[in-house]
């Protein structure tokens, strides 16, 4: 059975960061996507990073290119989502999820396309 358990979310102040954690079970992490998402208040859920089965395939949208960095840990069967430089408007709920590669470097970047949701995890930037 396939869990994804996010965790690291919390209350950050403007310009802080936050590193999330994505820690996956029930499936090779580098045999499949791991997606980011967030879920902010009144708005539809939104893909922010993504990285695929290569080491160099991780991509990241371009709203939050620059300040957004994902990377994993193989042994950890973990992927993290880095946030640096946190505005008001990065409040919302993040979510990992699973989807099938398009290719070893490239991941979908449709929320249909993702499976093996986790719960959640809480980002609330205020000061």
């Amino acid at each position: 059975q396939v869990q994804l358990v996010e965790s690291g979310g919390g209350l950050a102040q403007p310009g802080g960061s936050l590193r999330l954690s994505c820690t996956v079970t029930g499936l090779t992490l580098n045999e499949y996507c791991i997606a980011w998402f967030r879920e902010a208040p009144e708005k539809d859920r939104e893909v922010l990073s993504s990285i695929s089965r290569r080491d160099d395939s991780a991509y990241v949208e371009e709203f939050v290119k620059g300040r957004f960095t994902i990377s994993r840990d193989i042994a950890a069967n973990t992927v993290y989502l880095q946030m640096n430089n946190l505005t008001p408007e990065d409040t919302g709920v993040y979510y990992c999820a699973t989807a099938f590669p398009l290719a070893d470097w490239l991941c979908p970047r449709v929320i249909a396309a993702y499976s093996n949701w986790g719960r959640g995890t809480q980002v609330n930037v205020s000061s």
